[in-house]
C-alpha cells in the first residue's frame, strides 16, 4: 500500500547526521510512493510499473542481522560505488540502473509528483538513491572468489579442499591466491542465512543454459572490476552479484562491488596466510562480533 517515505525511511534507520536533521526538520508533501521491501541497507519504493526507487540506508549488518547503529552517509558511498561499477561493466552484461540523479524529474511522471513540494528531501536522497527498472529477481547470490578467505576457507579446511564442489589445490591457506576465480553460488534466504550451495545444485534450479551464462557472466565480471580495483591499489579478493529477468533478458541488479558485497583489502599491505586489512570491507565487524563480542547470531548485539 501506498506510504509516505520520510517516517518510513525514519523509522529504519535510513540517515545519520547532517541528513537526519534536514530530513525531519521539514515534512514532505504529497510524498507517498508504494513500498515494496525494507532489506538490511536497502529500501524499495515502487514508482510505476516499471520502475523502482530504491534507497541505500546507512543501516549495515552482518550475518544478515541489522546493526542497531548505523554508519554516517554509508549510504551515498556504496551508492556512489555501485553506479559506479554499473556503468562500468555495461558492455559485459544489461543491468537495471535507470539514473541515480534523483534531480532528472522528466525520467519519471509519478517521481516529478511525489517530490514536486519536497525539494529538500529530495536533496537528502539525491547521492544514496537511484531509479532502476523492475526486475524479477532470481533466487541465488552469485559469489565470485579470487582469493581464499572466510566461508570458502572455512569449506576448504573442512572439506578436503573443496570450496562449494569446486576442488582446489591442497596446501593453500588462508588468503591465497588462486589460480583462477572460482564461482561459488549461494542461496538467498529470505529468512535466516544465506548458504553455499553447489554449480550443479543451481544448474539444477535455473536450467544448464542460464547457470553456465550466470557463471560466464559472473566471473568476466569479477576480472573486469578486480582488475579496475587493482588500478586503484585494492584487491578484490571475493565478491556477490546479483542478476535478474528485464523483459525476458538477464540483467545485473542490485548492488555491484561494494564494501557490502565484497572483500577489498590494500594491495600494499596484502600477504599470504594471514588475516588482511579490512578497513573497506565488514569482515572486522564480522571478526569482533565472533572473537570479541562471543556473539551467537542469535539477537542482534547492543
Amino acid at each position: 500500500m501506498p506510504g509516505k517515505i520520510r517516517p518510513i525511511l525514519q523509522t529504519n534507520g535510513i540517515i545519520t547526521g547532517k541528513d537526519q536533521i534536514k530530513t525531519i526538520a521539514k515534512e514532505p508533501k504529497e510524498l507517498e510512493l508504494k513500498h515494496l521491501h525494507s532489506g538490511k541497507v536497502r529500501e524499495t519504493f515502487e514508482v510505476d510499473d516499471a520502475t523502482l526507487l530504491i534507497i541505500t540506508t546507512d543501516r549495515w549488518s552482518a550475518y544478515d542481522v541489522k546493526m542497531p547503529q548505523g554508519i554516517p552517509l554509508k549510504g551515498k558511498i556504496l551508492n556512489t560505488m555501485s553506479v559506479l561499477n554499473f556503468m562500468g561493466t555495461e558492455q559485459i552484461i544489461q543491468n537495471h540502473l535507470i539514473t541515480s540523479d534523483m534531480t532528472a524529474f522528466e525520467k519519471s511522471r509519478e517521481l516529478k509528483k511525489a517530490f514536486e513540494n519536497s525539494a529538500e528531501f529530495l536533496h537528502v536522497l539525491n547521492g544514496r538513491s537511484m531509479l532502476v527498472k523492475k526486475a524479477k529477481p532470481l533466487p541465488f547470490e552469485f559469489v565470485v572468489r579470487g582469493f581464499l578467505y572466510g566461508s570458502g576457507l572455512d569449506d576448504y579446511n573442512n572439506n578436503d579442499g573443496t570450496v562449494s564442489g569446486v576442488k582446489l589445490p591442497l596446501g593453500l591457506v588462508k588468503a591465497s591466491k588462486l589460480q583462477e576465480p572460482i564461482f561459488t553460488p549461494a542461496t538467498k534466504a529470505q529468512v535466516g542465512h544465506d548458504e553455499n550451495v553447489t554449480y550443479e545444485y543451481m544448474e539444477k534450479k535455473l536450467g544448464s543454459d542460464v547457470a553456465a551464462t550466470l557463471k560466464e557472466k559472473s566471473i568476466a565480471l569479477y576480472k573486469n572490476r578486480a582488475e579496475f580495483a587493482l588500478e586503484k591499489g585494492l584487491i578484490l579478493a571475493d565478491t556477490k552479484f546479483e542478476f535478474g529477468y528485464i523483459g525476458g533478458e538477464l540483467a545485473l541488479i542490485d548492488e555491484v562491488v561494494t564494501p557490502d558485497s565484497s572483500r577489498l583489502w590494500p594491495r600494499r599491505s596484502y600477504k599470504e596466510g594471514f588475516d588482511q586489512d579490512s578497513c573497506n570491507d565488514k569482515q572486522y565487524l564480522r571478526d569482533y562480533l565472533i572473537k570479541v563480542a562471543n556473539w551467537g547470531l542469535v539477537e542482534i548485539p547492543s
